[in-house]
C-alpha cells in the first residue's frame, strides 16, 4: 500500500499502531471525505485555468478525481497510516497515475486550507438539511395549531395550574421559538459560506492562484479574505453549535411537555408505539424513550459546543492541529441535531392528543381568579389590586362562590360584592373556562380568532422562508453541477 507522502521528506521511522491511531482524525474525516474530492477538483480547474498546470496534466488528474467522485472515496484511502483523509486521497491518486501527475495535486496548497474548505462545504450542506427540517417541524406544529384552535387546555407557570389557554396557543409558541432557531441558523449559514482555499499554511503562496475563481466553482458566496485567519479561525463552527445547542434546548422543553403529558397522572397525550419502548420486566409499561433520549442529545450539543469552543479559546495564531480535536464534536452535534429534529417532527404528527382530558383540567386550581379580578375591576370600578386581595384571599378561605367573596371583600375594603350588584351568576360566568379564553384577543393571545390570524401569519411567514431555502439549495446544487461538468468537459 502507498505510504504517506507527506512524511516523507522531511520524517523518517514507522510509527507504532497506537500512535499513528492517536494522530489520526480518520473517523472525522469521513464526513468530509466527499467534499474534499470537490475541493481537488475546483483546486485543479483553477490551477489549470491561471496556466499553473498544464492540460496534460490537469486531464489526468482531474480523470481520476472524477472516477473517485462517481465511485466514492477507496476504503484504502482512510487507512490510519494516513494522518488524514487528505494525505490518504493524495497518497491514492499518487498510487494510480504516478507522482509525475499525481504529486502535482498539491500545487499552492495547504491541508490547513484544504481541511477548513472541507469542513465549511459539508457543515452549508448540513445547515440546509437542518433548514430544511426545521421548516416541517414548523409545518407540523401550525397543522396541529389549525386543528386544535378550539382545544382548552391548562397553562402552567411554575408547573402550577395557571391560566386556561389552548393546545393550538401551545403549538404557536413552539413554532416561533423554532423560527427563531431557523433565523440564526439562516443567518450563521452566510458566515459559513465563505471559501478559506488559498489560504494555503497561513500566508497564501507564491503562485498565480485565483482564490474568487475556486471560491465561485464551489458555490461560495465570497472568501475568508485574510489567509492567517481563513485557516486559524473556527468561529464559524463554534456558532452552529451554540445555534443548534439553542434549538435542542427549545426540542429539549417540547419532549419535557410530551412526557409529561404522556404520564397517567396527567393523560393529555398519547405517543405512537414506534416512539416509545417498553419494561424487560414490567409488562404493562409504555415508556416514552424517544423523547427522553432527544431530551439528554440537549445535553450532548451542549456538550460538543463547550468541548469545540475549550478548544480553540487558548490557541496562538495561527494553525494548530488541536483544531484536529475540534471536527468530533462539530459533526456530532450536528448528527444529534438533525436526527433529533427529523424525529421530533414524525413523534409530533403521530402523537393523539386528548381535549376532552385537556379540558377537564383546564379549570382545575383556581386557573380562572385572574378573570374574576379583571371583571371586579371592569364591571365595579375597584383598583386591580385590591380585586387581586379579595380574590386570593377567597382562594385562601377555600372557594370562588359569591358568600366567600363577599366575605373576603368586607375583610379587605369593608362593604360586600353583592351590595354593589354582583350575583352569582356573574362569578360563575366570570370563572367559566371558555369565556377566560375567548375574552384573551390580544394579538398572540389564545382566543379564537387571535390564533387563526396568528396561523395565517406564520404560515406566510414559513412560505417566505422555504422560497428562500430553495433558492439557497439551488444555487449550491447548480454551482457544484457546473463544477463537475466543466471538469468533464475539460477530461474529454
Amino acid at each position: 500500500m502507498q505510504g504517506d507522502v507527506v512524511r516523507r521528506g522531511r520524517l523518517t521511522g514507522e510509527r507504532a499502531g497506537d500512535m499513528m491511531h492517536f494522530l489520526s482524525s480518520m473517523k472525522a474525516d469521513r464526513c468530509i471525505a466527499d467534499a474534499d474530492i470537490l475541493v481537488d477538483i475546483a483546486h485543479v480547474m483553477m490551477l489549470n485555468k491561471q496556466k499553473i498546470l498544464g492540460d496534460e496534466h490537469a486531464r489526468g488528474l482531474l480523470s481520476a478525481l472524477l472516477q473517485i467522485y462517481d465511485e466514492g472515496v477507496p476504503e484504502a484511502a482512510f487507512d490510519d497510516r494516513y494522518e488524514d483523509i487528505h494525505a490518504g486521497i493524495e497518497s491514492t491518486l499518487i498510487a494510480a497515475v504516478g507522482e509525475e501527475v499525481g504529486g502535482r495535486l498539491h500545487i499552492g496548497r495547504s491541508r490547513n486550507d484544504e481541511v477548513v474548505t472541507c469542513m465549511r462545504l459539508r457543515l452549508r450542506e448540513d445547515i440546509l438539511k437542518q433548514l430544511t427540517a426545521l421548516v416541517r417541524l414548523r409545518e407540523v406544529l401550525l397543522t396541529l395549531a389549525e386543528e386544535h384552535h378550539g382545544t382548552v387546555m391548562p397553562g402552567f407557570t411554575h408547573f402550577q395550574h395557571a391560566q386556561p389557554t389552548t393546545l393550538a396557543h401551545w403549538m404557536l409558541a413552539y413554532e416561533q421559538a423554532f423560527a427563531r432557531d431557523f433565523d440564526r441558523l439562516w443567518e450563521a449559514y452566510d458566515r459559513v459560506n465563505r471559501s478559506p482555499l488559498g489560504a494555503a499554511a497561513f500566508a497564501s503562496t507564491t503562485y498565480p492562484i485565483n482564490r474568487e475563481l475556486t471560491a465561485g466553482m464551489l458555490g461560495f458566496s465570497g472568501l475568508v479574505e485574510n489567509t492567517m485567519d481563513a485557516v486559524a479561525s473556527r468561529d464559524f463552527a463554534l456558532e452552529v453549535l451554540a445555534d443548534l445547542t439553542i434549538m435542542m434546548a427549545t426540542a429539549s422543553r417540547l419532549c419535557d411537555d410530551l412526557i409529561l403529558w404522556s404520564s397517567g397522572f396527567i393523560g393529555f397525550v398519547t405517543l405512537d408505539d414506534a416512539f416509545c419502548s417498553t419494561s424487560s420486566i414490567m409488562p404493562q409499561k409504555k415508556n416514552p424513550d424517544t423523547a427522553e433520549i432527544m431530551r439528554a442529545k440537549a445535553a450532548s450539543l451542549l456538550g460538543s459546543f463547550t468541548a469545540a469552543c475549550a478548544t480553540t479559546k487558548g490557541l496562538p495564531m495561527s494553525y494548530n492541529r488541536d483544531l484536529q480535536e475540534l471536527t468530533p464534536s462539530l459533526w456530532r452535534g450536528v448528527w444529534d441535531a438533525k436526527h433529533s429534529s427529523r424525529l421530533l417532527v414524525d413523534m409530533l404528527a403521530t402523537a393523539r392528543f386528548h381535549p376532552d382530558r385537556m379540558e377537564a383540567e383546564a379549570g382545575k386550581g383556581n386557573s380562572t381568579a385572574t378573570d374574576l379580578a379583571d371583571m371586579l375591576v371592569r364591571d365595579y370600578g375597584l383598583p386591580f389590586r385590591t380585586a387581586h386581595t379579595i380574590v386570593g384571599r377567597a382562594v385562601q378561605n377555600g372557594t370562588l362562590d359569591l358568600p366567600t367573596l363577599d366575605e373576603a371583600a368586607k375583610e379587605v375594603t369593608g362593604t360586600d360584592l353583592s351590595s354593589r350588584g354582583l350575583t352569582a351568576e356573574k362569578v360563575r360566568d366570570a370563572l367559566d373556562v371558555r369565556q377566560s379564553v375567548a375574552l384573551r384577543k390580544a394579538r398572540g393571545g389564545p382566543a379564537e380568532l387571535s390564533v387563526k390570524v396568528a396561523c395565517q401569519e406564520r404560515k406566510e411567514h414559513l412560505q417566505k422562508d422555504q422560497d428562500s431555502l430553495d433558492e439557497r439549495m439551488a444555487a449550491v446544487s447548480g454551482a457544484l453541477s457546473r463544477l463537475i461538468r466543466d471538469a468533464r468537459g475539460l477530461v474529454q
